[in-house]
Formats: C-alpha cells, sequence, structure tokens
C-alpha cells in the first residue's frame, strides 16, 4: 500500500474528543521501524522536525528543509496502522503566507499520508491556520517554546512565567479560535499549563508541562535513552539503550580484533548442505 493510500483508526476529529476524556499519547517517530513499535500504543505519532536534531546532526531544527520532511514522514506511514500521524512543516515553509502555508502542507499530506500537519505560533499564526482548516488541511498548533523561533527566544528557556503568562493565554486562544484541532504547549509552567487546558475547547498536549494536560508527547530518541550527554528536566528515560547499544558495539569491535568473530556458525561451507530427501 503506498504512503498516499494508507488509512489510519484515529483522525483529526478523535484526537478532539479524547479532550476531557482519556489521555492522549504520543511519541515522534522517523523511520519505519520506530512507528511500527509505537503504533499499537500511540493515538498520534509524530513526525517532527527535531529529526534534523536527532538523526541528522543539526545544531537545532532551523536547517531542516521539505525534502527531509517528505521522506521521513513516508518512512513513519509506512509503519502506521492505528495511530493517526502528524507532521512538522519545517522553518520557512508556512511563515510568508496562508498561500505559501497551504502549497507546503498540501504537499507534505499529497507526498507522505499524513493526517494533519503541526506549525509552531500562536496570535501571529492565527489567519493561516484558520485558511488551512477552510481548506482541509487539519492542523495542530505548538505554543510555548517553538524551536524554530530558538534565535529569537535566546535559548531553550521556560515560556510563560510572570507576565508572559497572558501573551499565552492569547496565543491558545487564538489558535484554538482559528480552527487547530489540538495545541502543543512546550516548556510552560505547570499552573499556567493547566489554566490553558480549562481555557480551550481543544486537547493540549504537553511536552514539559504540566500532568494535568489532555495528553503528552516527547522525542522517542530522549526518553529511550539514546542520548547520553544530555538530558532535558521533562524527560524521563524510560530505557537507557543508548549505553546498552554503545557496550554491544564495543563487545563487536573486540570480537573482531581478537578474531573471535565470525564464528563458524556464522559462515558458509565450500558446498551447500545436501538436500533431505
Amino acid at each position: 500500500m503506498s504512503a498516499t493510500a494508507r488509512k489510519t483508526a484515529l483522525n483529526a476529529a478523535d484526537i478532539r474528543a479524547m479532550k476531557g476524556q482519556t489521555p492522549i499519547v504520543s511519541l515522534t517517530a522517523y523511520t519505519t521501524p520506530m512507528a511500527r513499535l509505537m503504533d499499537g500504543h500511540c493515538d498520534f505519532v509524530l513526525v517532527g522536525d527535531s529529526v534534523g536534531m536527532v538523526l541528522h546532526g543539526l545544531p537545532s531544527t532551523l536547517g531542516v528543509t521539505m525534502d527531509m520532511m517528505v521522506m521521513h514522514g513516508a518512512a513513519v506511514a509506512r509503519g502506521l496502522s492505528h495511530a493517526m500521524m502528524v507532521i512538522d512543516m519545517p522553518f520557512g515553509s508556512y511563515e510568508e503566507s496562508p498561500a505559501q502555508a497551504f502549497r507546503n502542507a498540501a504537499r507534505l499530506m499529497a507526498e507522505t499520508g499524513a493526517a494533519a500537519v503541526k506549525l509552531e505560533g500562536g496570535v501571529e499564526m492565527a489567519e493561516t491556520i484558520r485558511v488551512l482548516v477552510k481548506r482541509g488541511i487539519p492542523v495542530m498548533a505548538h505554543i510555548g517554546l517553538t524551536p524554530q523561533s530558538i534565535n529569537t527566544l535566546g535559548g531553550y528557556r521556560v515560556q510563560g512565567r510572570d507576565e508572559a503568562a497572558k501573551p499565552l493565554i492569547a496565543d491558545a486562544r487564538a489558535v484554538a479560535d482559528a480552527g487547530a484541532f489540538a495545541v502543543v504547549l512546550e516548556k510552560v509552567p505547570a499552573t499556567l499549563a493547566d489554566q490553558v487546558t480549562e481555557i480551550v475547547d481543544i486537547p493540549t498536549i504537553g511536552i514539559g508541562a504540566s500532568v494535568g494536560c489532555d495528553g503528552q508527547v516527547l522525542v522517542v530518541d530522549d526518553m529511550l535513552g539514546f542520548f547520553t550527554a544530555f538530558k532535558p528536566k521533562f524527560v524521563k528515560r524510560y530505557a537507557d539503550l543508548g549505553t546498552q547499544a554503545e557496550a554491544a558495539i564495543a563487545e563487536y569491535a573486540t570480537e573482531v580484533r581478537a578474531r573471535r568473530f565470525p564464528e563458524p556458525e556464522h559462515t558458509f561451507a565450500d558446498q551447500a548442505p545436501a538436500k533431505k530427501t
């Protein structure tokens, strides 16, 4: 089945209807094998532009391109049959105008099979969200810490403290009124995240926000412990696969250098074994 023909059990309306009913589960995915592992457990899978940092070694998400998102989105789609797939619009693909946003969002959905797009921004992106939704493109909004705006935010800092709480609430109301079916709250104080969750009629998806949000999302490589040098405060490591993988690689290297691998059972004889009659 092609990526564009893929059908999922869940869609934007389903996710929106989960508000206040049951916690929404989400993780990021960038590859087919990882998508297959999480498909039966997640309500939606996010193909995040964090792929630039996680898989491509970029210093931020700003270098991620449309082609990269299409490639990884199509790969994730091949691994999903239950979870809804949401895909990030990369930096520079939607900010210029609603027309630009529609053109690129339509491409992402057509070429990957995604059921919705996610874009960053609040009040300033409300009109773009409104246009996309009217043209048949479900939109998940993203406010608080918006990584694509890292240069103007001055770093990966908590957003919405003190006087900054009112603008963040305004952002949440604006994206909900514009028609977004859900909104990600990243690195927002817990009390404020709870307040936003009560105010808006769409699900809030927390990442470094509050247990009171309608759902949660994490970068899968963070929660599986593939990165050992750095762990954000809001990440809980459910495994330590990075350490295990490095240990396995080190053992392999040792055996190769000592000529203990491959062993006879890992090699092939000069003649094929006789077939049983």
